[in-house]
């Protein structure tokens, strides 16, 4: 991919806006770029997850931050946008990571009926979730997302920069870790 090269480095720098895990200024950023319907991104997260409770010990909780922005592939992932709609309506209620785990976990299982489903489960106000997801409440926000995404040289997911710059090595715990250690040096 040509534009992996010629545009490596994150356009949309983490802010409060995001949705992270630890800290914004954390020694260590990771963002990733992923869409639920996608099962290399539910791969990759989970790479990652393992690979920030390893190092959660060695580096401390304040020195490592993870942030997922939405890019669904539309065209080839019927269910991702929806399925992005579903997890910023939970965030509205305080639930994204849960939320966001259910989503990958059950990543064959996004149709509506599955969504609700999700929420009820989280315990999340079911009125307001359907509310919010027939009015499309987040589908702007979701498309600001995409957007920084295509900006940063992202073309299809998952798509990884760690402390700004695109990851473009091996996706295996042991690669992301090395990542991160040379990141915090």
């Amino acid at each position: 991919m040509t534009s992996d090269r010629d545009n490596r480095s994150l356009f949309v720098l983490p802010s409060t806006q995001d949705h992270i895990q630890g800290v914004l200024n954390a020694a260590v950023v990771f963002v990733m770029y992923g869409d639920y319907e996608c099962f290399q991104s539910a791969n990759v997260y989970r790479l990652i997850k393992v690979a920030l409770q390893q190092l959660k010990l060695e580096f401390g909780e304040n020195n490592l931050g993870f942030i997922f922005r939405h890019f669904p592939q539309k065209q080839i992932h019927p269910h991702a946008q929806r399925a992005a709609e579903a997890a910023e309506a939970a965030a509205a209620q305080g639930q994204f990571w849960q939320m966001h785990e259910i989503l990958f976990i059950h990543q064959q299982e996004l149709g509506n009926g599955y969504l609700v489903e999700y929420a009820n489960r989280l315990g999340l106000d079911i009125s307001q979730f359907l509310q919010d997801l027939s009015k499309g409440a987040y589908v702007n926000l979701i498309n600001a997302d995409i957007e920084g995404g295509l900006r940063s040289g992202v073309e299809a997911v998952p798509a990884l920069f760690i402390n700004g710059i695109r990851y473009l090595d091996r996706w295996t715990v042991e690669q992301i870790m090395a990542a991160i250690v040379a990141a915090n040096n």
